[in-house]
């Protein structure tokens, strides 16, 4: 599947969109509010069951795709799924879950999935869970190219994935590593006590996620404003520019060459904002932001 070459100034950036109607009616929703990328559920987000897809629905979503230059197109796993459940039955159902989505994401030709690593009271316990299902879903979808990404979370409750060091040691025990990757959101981050405000905070923050993680597995953001502030640990997002965040760090990430070719999508409230698609508003901000 190919996409329109990107020009230099034009940003990488989206916003999750609906499926409803079909897998091939995504891209034109995207376009309709000017998104450059997508982020979609491959399935319902709230039950386990999914109708199989139709060739045909996977065929008009890659000629979408193409014709409308949506790409890459990044899948968002159900919420339903925890990897971590101390519950067995809870578990094994997750991970099943997830090898259903990820053959999802094949058919469609979707290069990666983003997930949360899920919640465990017992940190520890719930990392090494985690790590042991997605070996076995690697394992299973042992011919696939789609890769996992993990993604930030606020550390709300017992959500695993706070840290960078949380990350990092599901990945260092997953044995195909060239399957893995992060998704970094820039709401959870914050509230996990990240700073991405001002050159010198945004400065150290990636330099250290570089140095735990590595910069390379950083293949997609989520971007979101906050509610709440600075380590507050608390996972409400808000509108780019309206929140504690404010406009600064997204700014400072569109303006970082090295993360050019990554996707940044918005998962952000939906509605209307007067008469205008509150996306709509948003991506012509960023549109600002990185021109600025």
């Amino acid at each position: 599947m190919s996409a329109k070459k990107l020009s230099g100034a034009e940003p990488l950036i989206g916003a999750h969109m609906s499926t409803s109607g079909g897998m091939d009616q995504a891209p034109a929703r995207g376009s309709d509010v000017g998104c450059r990328c997508i982020q979609i559920f491959t399935k319902s987000n709230m039950q386990w069951a999914a109708r199989p897809l139709e060739e045909k629905e996977i065929q008009g979503f890659r000629d979408n795709c193409d014709k409308l230059g949506i790409w890459p197109v990044v899948a968002h796993n159900s919420y339903l799924i925890n990897l971590s459940a101390a519950d067995e039955a809870l578990a094994l159902k997750s991970l099943d879950s997830l090898v259903m989505e990820m053959e999802r994401c094949r058919a469609l030709g979707l290069p990666s999935l983003i997930m949360h690593p899920g919640s465990h009271a017992d940190t520890q316990a719930g990392l090494r869970l985690v790590a042991e299902a997605l070996n076995r879903v690697i394992e299973r979808t042992k011919d696939s190219p789609v890769k996992v990404l993990l993604e930030t979370t606020a550390g709300q409750g017992t959500n695993l994935g706070h840290r960078f060091e949380e990350l990092a040691e599901i990945i260092g025990k997953v044995e195909c590593q060239e399957r893995m990757g992060v998704c970094m959101d820039t709401c959870h981050v914050f509230a996990a006590g990240y700073d991405l405000r001002t050159p010198e905070v945004y400065a150290r923050t990636m330099a250290e996620f570089d140095k735990v993680i590595g910069l390379k597995r950083l293949q997609a953001f989520h971007f979101n404003d906050a509610k709440q502030g600075l380590g507050s640990r608390i996972d409400r997002h808000e509108h780019i520019g309206e929140g504690h965040l404010g406009t600064g760090a997204f700014r400072l990430i569109l303006k970082d060459s090295r993360f050019a070719k990554v996707p940044k999508v918005l998962e952000t409230p939906k509605g209307m904002k007067g008469e205008e698609d509150w996306d709509a508003v948003s991506l012509k901000l960023l549109r600002k932001l990185a021109a600025s």
